[in-house]
């Protein structure tokens, strides 16, 4: 089994986001809008935005 831990990650809270409770995904968090979150939709909001943004972005080559 693998785990990971946040460096912004001390005693349970989160340094980058006034010392809140660390949960990962948060509003905030470094790792929201990279990641797909299984424990909460809201979560995933970002990613799929960014991921819609992406699709509808024009191709930078010239038709031929």
């Amino acid at each position: 089994m693998a785990s990971w831990g946040c460096q912004h990650e001390l005693d349970g809270k989160c340094s980058k986001i006034n010392d809140l409770v660390c949960d990962p995904g948060m509003k905030g968090c470094v790792l929201a809008g990279r990641y797909f979150f299984l424990s909460s939709d809201d979560k995933n909001q970002r990613l799929r935005d960014k991921q819609q943004r992406t699709a509808q972005q024009p191709d930078d080559e010239p038709a031929d």
